[in-house]
């Protein structure tokens, strides 16, 4: 018999440890997003902070949080338990205080993404210290260390409350207090679209946080025997529901609003759908997470759009919408759509829409509102006594250039890097492209125009020709030019936009003022192969009738010189056999 309850209490501390292992791996996750939805100047930035806010909060909350956040000293303050050996009180373990440092670090984390792109760095440590070793210790005690409002019967299963809206409050008031980007608001008020630099990064961020989201959620049991693993079970489809239907609501929702569904919105849509279930994950049927979900999705659309563009915060990847709003949204929802106890699978309606009555929304708003303000008057001081001393923001100069290289002396984090011209080689649309343009038959409807002026010194004029066109014709274009005998060019990767701009773009809800298009300028210099030859081979191969074909520049040359050789003129541009 004591060797199946031995079983019993390992299988229990395996479960919460993989949780644990998982939550860990939400810090890159964190990073990934928050890389993305920024831009590349400061790419090796935003990865330091999400390293460093894990390093230092698992000492600091080692130290201090762990004995505030579960000593037994009163509801209001645990107490000091420095250096703990994972025990300050009954029922807390080395597991406890391994799955309570990764949650820590999480609410750290948030900060950092909504005052990405112009806080120093020193700063950042100072106060992602101080969140680790009071703000989150504090508020975890009255919640999940016995405090006052964990006997008055608040319940947040694993953190809408005690890690994301923690996290969401404080990135609300240091944005607040740090002010908007360079460039962010025009001068009358209206805030500018800011692209990330990688969606894809962004991507994958989300769905490494959506998966690790289940250890999040589902290792908060903290245990497998006893019923436990059915609860686990039931917290896991609540939690991806919520997330999905959310997912879908801002598609739809942006789609409506944008014209086109919004990709970072949606991406911000999955992580608010995953914030607002995880109160209740526990205590709501499926049918509850989908409902829970959907409002998930209208809130963090609209609220991303009110702090943007009426509070005028300036939060690059909308970290106050999903963490701040829709962590207060799901810590309000168990009050309404409680269906099983809390932590049980036994059927007893505690929310409103089961016949619950408002007690419990009465507790759940009550909590809400003092944590909000717990977090937010402290973060304020914080913030304030930060600025005022090492200082909180970088210069106006060091912004410009990025923060990689005043604050790490990282010239990028993409240094390795060179852009790629989209490819079509080998392929038959290639070939087929590449032999008709050898033929140089003139494009149909396009008249040619003559290029006439005077012939250089010994007989033979030197001509520039600048093609502009699109990044998927690169490989016919070069290939066309070899055919008419182009032996040299130069190409490069250039982003911009003509007279016609097109439709308005909408970035996170506001406009783009300019979309500028990827494309390839190719620059030749010629004097053998006739002007009008290469015109006319550009023409055939990128003529389609649409807004965005290209343009042809053609300009005079004055000399051009082979190094090499010396040679000079028209010489210079001969090759050898």
């Amino acid at each position: 018999m004591q060797d199946l309850v031995n079983l019993a209490a390992s299988m229990d501390t395996g479960w919460t440890l993989v949780g644990a292992a998982l939550v860990f791996f939400m810090q890159a996750g964190f990073a990934m997003v928050e890389t993305g939805f920024t831009r590349a100047k400061n790419a090796g930035n935003i990865i330091m902070k999400n390293l460093m806010d894990f390093s230092l909060g698992t000492p600091i909350f080692w130290l201090v949080g762990f004995g505030i956040m579960f000593g037994s000293m009163n509801g209001v303050f645990g107490g000091f338990d420095f250096l703990a050996d994972g025990v300050v009180g009954e029922g807390y373990d080395w597991t406890t205080l391994i799955f309570q440092t990764v949650f820590c670090a999480t609410a750290a984390t948030i900060v950092s993404g909504s005052m990405a792109e112009r806080t120093k760095f020193s700063a950042y440590c100072i106060y992602s210290m101080v969140i680790s070793a009071v703000i989150y210790p504090i508020s975890g005690h009255w919640i999940w260390g016995g405090g006052w409002l964990a006997e008055l019967g608040f319940h947040d299963f694993a953190g809408s409350t005690a890690v994301h809206m923690v996290g969401g409050v404080a990135a609300f008031v240091g944005a607040a207090i740090l002010g908007p980007r360079i460039g962010k608001y025009t001068k009358d008020g209206k805030a500018r679209a800011i692209p990330g630099h990688s969606l894809t990064l962004g991507a994958l961020g989300v769905f490494i946080l959506w998966f690790c989201w289940f250890g999040f959620n589902g290792g908060s049991t903290v245990a497998l025997s006893n019923g436990a693993a059915e609860t686990a079970a039931r917290v896991f489809v609540t939690t991806n529901m919520a997330a999905a239907v959310a997912t879908v609501t801002v598609m739809c929702v942006t789609w409506v609003r944008y014209k086109k569904p919004d990709v970072s919105m949606t991406l911000n849509g999955s992580l608010a759908g995953l914030v607002a279930i995880t109160a209740g994950c526990d205590t709501v049927t499926p049918f509850g997470a989908a409902i829970i979900g959907i409002i998930a999705g209208f809130v963090v659309v609209f609220g991303i759009e009110f702090i943007d563009q009426k509070l005028k915060v300036d939060d690059p990847v909308g970290a106050v919408g999903v963490h701040g709003l829709c962590g207060a949204t799901g810590t309000l929802m168990v009050g309404l759509f409680g269906y099983y106890a809390y932590g049980t699978n036994d059927v007893a309606p505690v929310g409103l829409f089961y016949g619950g009555g408002w007690h419990a929304l009465g507790i759940q708003a009550l909590g809400m509102v003092v944590v909000i303000a717990w977090v937010a008057v402290t973060m304020t001081v914080v913030f304030q006594i930060i600025k005022h001393t090492v200082g909180l923001r970088v210069s106006e100069a060091e912004e410009i250039m990025g923060l990689d290289k005043p604050e790490h002396g990282l010239p990028s984090a993409y240094a390795d890097f060179m852009p790629v011209i989209p490819s079509v080689l080998g392929t038959k649309a290639a070939q087929a492209a590449a032999g008709e343009a050898a033929a140089a038959a003139p494009a149909q409807a396009v008249p040619v125009t003559k290029i006439t002026s005077e012939a250089s010194s010994g007989g033979h004029k030197l001509s520039k020709v600048v093609i502009l066109a699109k990044q998927s014709k690169f490989e016919v274009l070069k290939n066309a030019m070899n055919e008419i005998g182009i032996a040299g060019m130069t190409v490069t990767n250039v982003v911009g936009c003509g007279t016609q701009k097109g439709a308005p773009e909408y970035y996170r809800g506001a406009e783009v003022d300019v979309t500028l298009l990827p494309k390839i300028k190719m620059e030749i210099v010629v004097s053998k192969v006739p002007v009008e030859t290469v015109i006319e081979t550009a023409k055939k191969v990128l003529y389609t009738g649409h807004i965005g074909d290209g343009k042809i520049f053609v300009y005079d040359v004055e000399n051009a010189v082979k190094v090499r050789t010396g040679a000079e003129g028209y010489d210079a541009l001969q090759y050898d056999d």
